[in-house]
């Protein structure tokens, strides 16, 4: 459940950045944006295979 939190924690710290990127046309923000977006995915990624393994030892 920590690593679910962790997501939750950063696509709200992502929040900011994105309305820089969308509202104001800031690109610096968007690159922050990517890269969370990143993060977000790898960690998504973890939680998946952290998922599987627990399902599968049953």
């Amino acid at each position: 459940m920590k690593k679910f939190n962790q997501v939750k924690e950063l696509v709200a710290s992502l929040e900011a950045d994105a309305d820089k990127f969308y509202n104001k046309a800031n690109s610096a923000a968007g690159t922050r944006v990517r890269k969370g977006m990143q993060d977000l995915k790898n960690l998504a990624q973890e939680i998946r295979l952290e998922v599987q393994e627990t399902k599968n030892k049953g």
